[in-house]
């Protein structure tokens, strides 16, 4: 890839894009920062990282997580990043979870030794409309307002809200393109500054930024021919309605044949159009 089409790409590409997440989250370091931030543990120590591991539910259906950590207090973390807001995520977040439990949990487990599962998801919009920059969602008893400890973690940030908090400050690195020399986040600017900014990450991100690209043209070749087909489908359509219109046919039958393409409104217009120009 040429230097500058490399350039002009990785200019705009941050850790909220999951291609650049999965690179960055193939560093322990990186992960353990983001882990202790959100977890706010200090402390906390990632003891095994399998980045972009694929785990399957009982239909077989792969799931690839875009980092999962097991912990030294023996939590099973999963990082997820989701730039876009056009699906369920609270539901992934369950889904993601339960497929998780059940691949490492060991056959013939007593419940009791079902392990703890912990998912983080950070998106771009503030899905809870809380406006907080995280939110921890709890097995809550609903009668007594008692929280249970089930194993079962869910954390939801966001990166929209900015109210000067660690995460907050951490989630301005995820997203704004010259944001990578924050001191309290040694290992995140690190690492997104080699991938940005070094010849070393413009080595291992070329490939990378190579499929995006592609991925963007074949997505854009598709809106285009599906745009095209669109038009000649309208056009078409114009046609039948005007054949339609003369042939005496009422205009509420037009309405409903068709409805999948034009509004009522669209179809009295042309009407209007063939009436004036039979008058004319």
């Amino acid at each position: 890839m040429n230097s500058w089409k490399y350039a002009d790409k990785m200019k705009y590409l941050n850790p909220i894009d999951d291609e650049f997440f999965k690179k960055m989250a193939e560093d322990k370091n990186f992960c353990q920062e983001v882990l202790r931030i959100v977890m706010e543990d200090p402390g906390l120590i990632v003891q095994e990282l399998i980045p972009q591991n694929s785990v399957k539910n009982l239909q077989g259906r792969s799931v690839v997580l875009d980092s999962f950590c097991k912990t030294s207090d023996n939590q099973h973390c999963n990082i997820e990043v989701q730039k876009e807001n056009d699906d369920d995520h609270i539901r992934r977040v369950r889904y993601n979870g339960s497929c998780i439990t059940v691949n490492i949990t060991n056959t013939g487990s007593k419940f009791k030794q079902v392990p703890d599962v912990c998912v983080i998801f950070i998106s771009r919009s503030d899905i809870f409309k809380g406006n907080h920059p995280l939110y921890h969602v709890d097995s809550v008893i609903r009668e007594t307002g008692e929280i249970i400890n089930d194993g079962w973690k869910r954390v939801f940030l966001n990166t929209k809200v900015k109210d000067g908090s660690d995460v907050s400050r951490l989630m301005t690195i995820f997203t704004e393109d010259d944001a990578y020399d924050d001191q309290r986040f040694p290992y995140t600017s690190a690492r997104k500054r080699l991938f940005k900014k070094t010849p070393k990450g413009e080595n291992e991100m070329s490939d990378i930024v190579r499929e995006i690209v592609e991925i963007e043209c074949a997505k854009a070749a598709e809106e285009a021919a599906q745009k095209a087909t669109e038009e000649a489908t309208k056009k078409t359509s114009i046609k039948n309605i005007k054949l339609l219109i003369k042939n005496g046919v009422p205009l509420s039958t037009i309405v409903t044949t068709f409805s999948y393409i034009f509004s009522e409104s669209d179809i009295q217009k042309i009407y209007s159009e063939c009436e004036s120009n039979t008058i004319s």
